[in-house]
């Protein structure tokens, strides 16, 4: 499903027109962006957790020369499942 697809099934649902829809979904995914970009934690109970993770700086090799190269720190988005989310999927 991409955010198209996501829109109209929330347009369907709610029975809002997609134009409304659409502004919902964005404001959802933008409230989750920005408690990321401040590094909180967002958690929907019962669909799952959303959170930051910081990487350290390390030494990879290029594959194909086998060169070294240093990776740089970075921080990363994980999202772990929540227990009604597991169960639906199953």
């Amino acid at each position: 499903m991409n955010k198209m697809e996501l829109i109209a099934a929330v347009a369907d649902t709610t029975e809002l027109p997609r134009a409304k829809a659409t502004d919902v979904v964005d404001a959802v995914l933008g409230a989750i962006e920005g408690a990321l970009k401040k590094k909180e934690e967002v958690r929907l109970v019962g669909f799952g957790t959303f959170a930051t993770s910081a990487r350290a700086a390390t030494t990879g090799r290029n594959p194909r020369t086998g060169e070294e190269m240093k990776i740089p720190a970075s921080t990363s988005v994980k999202f772990k499942a929540g227990k009604s989310l597991k169960d639906a999927v199953q």
